[in-house]
């Protein structure tokens, strides 16, 4: 008797201990999920199920590991086949539920998300997650926000809620919403719950960044505090990386080399090289690298978008549009960005003819992107463009636009519109910027001056003097305060205007030599001037008009 109850005892703790390392497995792969080390995740997980066919846990978790790497094939097959194993599983309906959502399928996905809700009784937090977590993913345009915030706010009335990541799922669902308030909040709380958990760090972070440059403090650090929270939390290191990479390409290269030491080599690592050469001003080392990663089978398609900008900058427009011809083929669309759109708009601008590409694609950007400053940027590199091949009416138009969308535009945003239009010819256009500009800047000498340029090409013979209250205005404000950059040469233009103009139009030649003295009173000796006068001086008096008999 005492024998046999051993031998229990004994397969009692092999059970167990099976149990207790086929969990830790589990574990393992979802920390690896968490730290988006996402094949280390499926090489993990599928051991595990290939132990234990039935374990539902270990087949949700690989089919997550999958959609991370974009297998959606692979991980749609795994869970139909699950489902038809064991069709009353919460996790696995989830899992296909995710599945449809991202095949585009959305009543099919809610119906398999409700009965998976269904079937846990709404009280399974695990079911929950997996539902609320494949409708709020902020980087994907796919899934219902307002329903991940139901679900995962129910997960969080549950008795004994102690789960970080579904509140940091609920805040990503409330950015997702454009409600960085709540998001905030929830990320908070799940710092309440796991004082280590970076992920949460690392979002609030997001969040701020979303706001732009003006926060770069605040967000920088919360990136910080994820990385001492744990500094084997790779995904703030990328974000690090493709924050510094324009501005700080030394410090972007140290934060790249963190994210590959931290994450899995699955092909990435190649991009992220070749745009650090890209970055440097290496551009045909980046090509060149470029054509290395493209020979991979896991080649990324982003490394066709490097080789078009390093084209671009070696003045190779031709391989440029190829390349970015290659890269929206080949790109899943999920993964376009309005930068994307905006880089391509640019380039299409030296091919004339691409007049309604280069809008659609830069209005696409606009309305892609949440930041303001983003928007302003794809719009006034348009722009640039246009000024750049001197095409200067497509650049006054999109300077225009400009105005538009930046809150805060200057009076260099308002002469950049007027100016291109006067360049282009377009005077009543150019008027109407700088009509704008003296009402918002009222005391600066430009909106004056150009008025006063653009109205006497107008009024070419001068006879209707509509260019005489802006040159009048121009002197007026020059003279108040000659030691202003150019104010001296905007007056000495207005009085050459007015030399002409009495000269010319009023054959009032004593007033015209008036304006050649106070000319010389500024610049003494100017030889134009002094020719000016000669050549007045020649001419007769002005006839006193008759006065009428009476």
């Amino acid at each position: 008797m005492m024998k046999k109850m051993k031998q229990v005892i004994l397969l009692a703790m092999i059970a167990m201990t099976s149990f207790a390392a086929k969990s830790q497995t589990i574990n393992e792969g979802k920390d690896f999920l968490y730290y988006e080390r996402y094949t280390s995740a499926e090489n993990t997980l599928k051991k595990v199920l290939a132990s234990n066919p039935t374990d539902e846990a270990a087949a949700y978790y690989l089919g997550q590991a999958l959609i991370g790497q974009e297998k959606l094939k692979e991980a749609k097959d795994l869970y139909m086949q699950k489902m038809s194993a064991n069709p009353n599983s919460p996790l696995i309906l989830a899992g296909v539920g995710h599945v449809e959502l991202l095949e585009g399928k959305t009543a099919d996905a809610r119906q398999h998300f409700e009965t998976a809700i269904t079937l846990s009784k709404g009280k399974d937090i695990e079911a929950l997650n997996a539902v609320g977590f494949a409708n709020s993913n902020y980087d994907s345009k796919k899934g219902d926000a307002a329903y991940a915030v139901d679900v995962l706010t129910r997960a969080t009335q549950i008795k004994k809620f102690n789960d970080a990541s579904v509140l940091v799922n609920l805040g990503d669902a409330y950015r997702k919403m454009g409600n960085g308030g709540e998001a905030v909040t929830a990320y908070d709380k799940a710092l309440a719950i796991n004082p280590n958990f970076a992920r949460a760090a690392y979002r609030k972070g997001r969040v701020y960044q979303s706001q732009g440059k003006v926060q770069e403090e605040l967000f920088i650090g919360f990136y910080n505090d994820a990385i001492a929270k744990d500094a084997k939390f790779a995904p703030v290191y990328s974000t690090l990386f493709n924050y510094f990479y324009e501005t700080d390409v030394p410090r972007s290269a140290q934060y790249l080399e963190k994210y590959l030491v931290n994450s899995d080599d699955d092909g990435s690592a190649c991009l992220y090289r070749t745009s650090i050469e890209y970055a440097q001003g290496n551009f045909q080392k980046a090509i060149d690298k470029a054509n290395q990663c493209l020979s991979a089978a896991d080649a990324n398609a982003k490394l066709y978008q490097l080789k078009a900008f390093s084209y671009k900058r070696l003045k190779d427009t031709a391989n440029a549009n190829k390349n970015f011809q290659e890269y929206f083929a080949k790109q899943n669309p999920e993964k376009l960005e309005g930068g994307d759109y905006a880089a391509y708009a640019a380039l299409l601008v030296n091919y004339p003819g691409n007049e309604m590409k280069v809008e659609e694609y830069t209005n696409r950007a606009v309305m892609m992107d949440s930041v303001p400053a983003n928007k302003a940027s794809y719009i006034s590199t348009i722009a640039k463009s246009y000024e750049e091949n001197e095409n200067y009416a497509g650049a006054g138009l999109w300077y225009a636009k400009l105005l538009n969308v930046k809150k805060n535009y200057t009076n260099v945003d308002i002469f950049n519109a007027g100016y291109n239009y006067y360049a282009a010819n377009s005077f009543d256009s150019s008027n109407k910027y700088f009509t704008l500009y003296t009402e918002k800047y009222p005391e600066d000498i430009m909106g004056y001056y150009m008025l006063g340029n653009a109205s006497a090409q107008i009024d070419s013979t001068g006879k209707l003097g509509l260019a005489v209250p802006y040159y009048e205005k121009t002197i007026q404000i020059g003279l108040a305060d000659t030691t202003k950059a150019q104010a001296i040469n905007r007056v000495i233009n207005a009085y050459k205007f007015f030399i002409g103009y009495y000269a010319n139009v009023k054959a009032d030649f004593p007033k015209a030599i008036e304006y050649v003295d106070k000319g010389l009173m500024l610049i003494p000796g100017d030889p134009t001037l002094v020719s000016y006068k000669a050549a007045l001086t020649k001419q007769p008096a002005k006839k006193p008009t008759p006065t009428p008999q009476k």
